[in-house]
């Protein structure tokens, strides 16, 4: 994959225009990439819908399931995918941001052994990922994202800080936390952040696939929570009490961090599976 002329070219790169578009970014812009899931049946009928000037809707590409990436924005060109945005100080993303669809389901509702979309699709329990979301405080279903997928965003990200001024990846979820939940806990979008600007790309080996988030149950009458994996770091909630379920997002020494309404850090040894 490659980069010429605002466009991507390779052998998995195709190009549909969309018409919903403003004109060219300004000076030093973009400078943002916003990541997005587009909730929709496949990639196909994603990109049918982001070109439809009805639907008043783009983003600058959609990456589909099997890693094939569709161009429908110039990346100089301002494309329609943040919507009403805020973050640092600064409102309507449109202005500053690349945006990139990935396409999944996301959010899914339990219906027996399978899991349910909007649109009425059903996935297999392989296909789904429990997790807490960043702007939630209980557990959902989501779809999971494909390795392929993931390692075509992360190479897109850093053809797109190789040529332009990028300094933040952002999900659409925080940009807009009230209305989106977009691209949800399955996406590692912390870690792609770690990897784009953490290394360099020729450096930097395979995408890493997403992160399991473990699910679990305080097994202790009364569990401090506290700010970092020690004993002598500070309480951030009061304490957890019996049977509280925590989700799990990493450990370290015998501690495990943990989201419940706040994330803070417990000793693993009173948490059981």
């Amino acid at each position: 994959m490659r980069l010429e002329q605002h466009h991507l070219k390779g052998d998995v790169i195709s190009y549909r225009e969309s018409p919903n578009r403003s004109g060219p970014f300004g000076p030093d812009l973009p400078d943002t990439v916003v990541i997005h899931f587009t909730a929709g049946a496949s990639l196909d009928s994603s990109v049918t819908a982001l070109c439809d000037p009805h639907h008043r809707a783009s983003a600058h590409c959609a990456v589909g399931r099997d890693g094939r990436v569709v161009q429908l924005v110039p990346f100089d060109t301002k494309a329609w995918h943040a919507g009403r945005s805020s973050y640092g100080g600064r409102d309507g993303f449109n202005h500053y941001a690349i945006g990139i669809e990935i396409d999944n389901a996301g959010q899914l509702q339990r219906s027996g052994t399978q899991f349910v979309s909007w649109f009425g699709r059903s996935y297999p329990e392989n296909q789904v990922l429990e997790a807490v979301h960043r702007n939630q405080t209980t557990p959902a279903f989501w779809h999971r994202y494909t390795d392929e997928q993931i390692a075509a965003v992360q190479e897109i990200c850093f053809l797109l800080k190789e040529h332009y001024p990028i300094g933040t990846i952002l999900g659409h979820e925080e940009i807009a936390p009230t209305r989106k939940v977009d691209p949800g806990p399955a996406f590692p979008l912390d870690k792609l952040r770690e990897h784009v600007f953490g290394s360099n790309r020729a450096e930097d080996g395979p995408a890493e696939t997403c992160i399991e988030v473990r699910i679990g149950f305080v097994d202790a009458g009364r569990l401090n929570i506290r700010s970092a994996p020690a004993r002598a770091a500070a309480t951030v909630a009061p304490p957890l009490e019996r049977g509280t379920r925590v989700a799990v997002r990493t450990e370290s020494g015998g501690w495990s961090e943990v989201d419940v309404a706040i994330r803070g850090w417990v000793k693993s040894e009173y948490l059981r599976f």
